[in-house]
């Protein structure tokens, strides 16, 4: 049996720090760096808020976050079943929004391609849109992570 954590969530901006949170917490079983912490929270991020803004349009519906670990790598997938991305490609280009003229840069996704080590994103049109992302975390020694997360607490 595959060991991986899920996570259900309401469309409600409130929660895309819980979900940050809760993935980080996940990913701590592979003694990530700070660094690395930071680079997944923040892809987590712009994933969870993507499904609210743009699949849901500040509608109410439910994002399920799903991550699991690989020998040295954190696999995190963001599913929302709002209205789907017409366009993948398109959508992927740095700087373009499906919202002009709003407070959107277009950058969601070339922020999780540049923290992340791999980007896949599947949508359907009137279906959904589900983000892969995975993360490989570099092996460090022991005794250098337990310091780091003494600094931590």
């Amino acid at each position: 049996m595959r060991e991986y954590m899920q996570l259900h969530i309401s469309s409600d901006s409130r929660n895309e720090s819980f979900a940050r949170v809760v993935v980080a917490a996940y990913a701590a079983r592979l003694n990530p760096t700070v660094e690395e912490i930071a680079d997944i929270k923040t892809a987590v991020s712009e994933a969870v808020t993507n499904a609210i803004i743009h699949g849901y349009e500040q509608q109410p519906g439910q994002i399920v976050v799903e991550a699991c670990i690989e020998a040295d790598t954190l696999r995190v997938e963001v599913i929302d079943y709002g209205c789907g991305i017409d366009d993948v490609a398109r959508a992927m280009e740095p700087l373009y929004t499906s919202k002009p003229g709003g407070e959107r840069s277009g950058l969601g996704f070339t922020v999780m391609q540049s923290f992340m080590d791999e980007l896949e994103v599947l949508s359907t049109p009137g279906s959904g849109t589900r983000i892969k992302m995975a993360k490989r975390v570099a092996a460090r020694q022991t005794a250098e992570r337990e310091d780091e997360q003494e600094q931590l607490r």
